[in-house]
């Protein structure tokens, strides 16, 4: 089996992720979280949380209804804008999405390529229909918005929201008065979006139904130029590609400085890198930032960079998430269509509407990146979840299953699951139950074994290494909080020669 058929083997099995309503054939695109896949989400979204409303005791999350009117997604551009190229099969007329043959034909990027671009592009390498090997059709355009009927009458459409971010452009008005009309200000969004993707593909990376975390920061754009922090990030190192460039390089904040991007810009880079490489611990040559082309960001984003991780399973680099100036094309747009006046704000005597930074990430994605990123092949196969990401701390585990040892082992359970992650198995062989566990990323395993009911001791063992350590029962707990901070499994007590 490759990489992919390996991992689609543990989390299918071990209740990490599936198909939703596979039992009836589902259309594809929608996938449920299992309890596992359930608890890496909610750990990742909590690291999120932790990461970035913490950089400011004015950022704040809210949380929105995913229908809204007609008029927002008119206002916004979503019901103009928010399309993708669609091309059929001729004879078996399958639909696809014609950038995504363009760049699995041509090994290139093709989001940023036209119509005509994209067709010249299909005759040209004689890309055919994946499945029957039929000619396609000519490209035309696929709103991905989802409208629903709301009410009885059915007269009354309105839409699923294609991204969160709207949310909080609609939430201004209500937090800028509720904040004392001070700037600047964060809301912050977790939560479901919906778009109608033609041909969804690779798991995670292409969903009907989507997670996203955004932070939209309202601010002075005036301020784009300052940071308080500068003299502790100028000397930075930020990875990008940029455009252009064939080699990612790293770059000190001070000479990107240079190229004209602005300091507050600067600052949520290094705090978004951070939040991969030292939050996430996502080793650093799988993290990148590539700028975007003129031609390939929205025409109202004044700077525009993705953030991008190398994943075996998706083909390489790839979006999970993207730092995007957006000035104040959002709010001026909401005011127009509401009719409604986004509250401007008077500072040493001008008035302006703020500007947004927008943080946006895609949290389904990221979560199929850990699971790619830290999964280990060889004699075992297993997920090397980082501290404090594993679906579990710790496992505990009788010996054998009679003689009181699960008694004892409950016992021990019961006190540990007040404070770690904990997860009690009794079935089978003590080592098959270690390989299971492994498998699924549980950090560390505790057997009880009859020394422990004649002498009071634990083993604890270590999922990388698998090397085990007796403790006594009544430093477990402590121990085990040491092993979870971060201290060195060898350094925790004497190792089992």
């Amino acid at each position: 089996m490759d990489k992919l058929d390996k991992i689609n083997s543990i989390t299918l099995s071990r209740g990490f992720f599936y198909p939703s309503a596979e039992i009836y054939k589902a259309s594809s695109g929608f996938w449920t979280y299992g309890h596992l896949g359930t608890r890496i989400k909610h750990k990742w979204e909590n690291i999120w949380r932790k990461s970035f409303l913490g950089l400011s005791p004015r950022y704040f999350e809210i949380d929105d209804c995913v229908i809204m009117p007609k008029k927002v997604f008119e206002s916004s551009g979503h019901l103009e804008h928010f399309n993708d190229p669609l091309t059929e099969c001729r004879k078996c007329h399958q639909r696809y999405r014609a950038d995504q043959l363009v760049e699995n034909a041509t090994n290139k990027n093709a989001e940023d390529m036209t119509i005509e671009e994209l067709d010249k592009a299909i005759e040209k390498n004689k890309i055919k229909c994946p499945k029957c090997k039929d000619d396609l059709s000519k490209i035309k355009i696929f709103n991905m918005m989802f409208p629903i009927n709301v009410g009885a009458t059915e007269t009354n459409v309105m839409y699923l929201r294609p991204e969160s971010a709207q949310s909080p452009y609609l939430a201004y008005k209500r937090e800028f008065e509720a904040m004392r009309r001070k700037l600047p200000f964060g809301l912050a969004t977790i939560g479901k979006v919906f778009r109608n993707e033609i041909s969804p593909r690779q798991g995670f990376f292409r969903l009907r139904e989507i997670v996203q975390a955004e932070l939209q920061i309202f601010f002075d754009p005036k301020e784009i130029t300052k940071c308080d922090n500068w003299d502790k990030i100028k000397s930075e190192k930020i990875r990008i590609l940029k455009v252009g460039e064939k080699k990612i390089k790293d770059y000190t904040c001070a000479e990107l400085l240079k190229q004209k991007i602005p300091k507050f810009y600067l600052y949520h880079m290094v705090r978004v890198q951070k939040f991969y490489v030292e939050d996430l611990q996502i080793p650093k040559q799988k993290f990148r930032f590539r700028e975007l082309s003129e031609k390939e960001r929205a025409f109202y984003n004044k700077i525009h960079f993705d953030m991008e991780l190398d994943v075996d399973t998706l083909g390489g680099w790839k979006e999970f998430g993207g730092l995007h100036y957006r000035g104040d094309y959002d709010l001026t747009c909401h005011q127009k269509g509401s009719k409604q006046k986004m509250e401007s704000v008077r500072i040493d005597g001008s008035r302006f509407i703020p500007h947004i930074l927008e943080l946006s990430f895609g949290v389904d994605r990221n979560v199929w990146a850990l699971v790619d990123i830290f999964f280990k092949e060889g004699e075992r196969d297993y997920i090397a979840f980082p501290l404090g990401i594993a679906p579990f701390d710790v496992a505990v585990f009788p010996l054998v299953n009679k003689k009181g040892l699960p008694e004892k082992a409950m016992e021990i359970f019961d006190s540990l699951r007040k404070e770690f992650n904990a997860f009690y198995d009794e079935s089978g062989s003590v080592g098959r139950r270690y390989r299971r566990q492994d498998e699924v990323g549980t950090n560390f395993g505790v057997t009880i074994d009859f020394d422990t009911l004649e002498k009071g001791v634990v083993t604890i063992r270590d999922r990388d290494s698998m090397k085990q350590i007796r403790v006594d029962e009544g430093e477990l707990v402590e121990v085990l909080r040491n092993l979870l901070g971060g201290l060195k499994f060898s350094k925790a007590g004497e190792l089992v020669k």
